[in-house]
């Protein structure tokens, strides 16, 4: 393995933790500039708001356990 080919593999590994924070940090501003975000919690879709309160959306279907390399068909 050459020296790129370690770089990319160990700059890739970091690709979840990244999106992660990402993720995070857009929830954050997104509640710091007066928007709303939305947020899953047991099955309800929640919106909250930058004052703190919160709003139930719906409640939804729970997620379907996949494994990994299956084949599903939307209906």
């Amino acid at each position: 393995m050459t020296h790129n080919e370690k770089v990319i593999d160990y700059l890739e590994q970091k690709i979840p933790e990244l999106a992660e924070l990402a993720i995070k940090q857009a929830y954050w501003q997104a509640l710091a500039s007066g928007s709303s975000v939305l947020e899953i919690e047991n099955d309800t879709l929640i919106e909250f708001f930058p004052d703190g309160t919160k709003r139930i959306i719906k409640h939804i279907e729970p997620f379907t356990p996949v494994k990994r390399g299956a084949k599903l068909e939307a209906k």
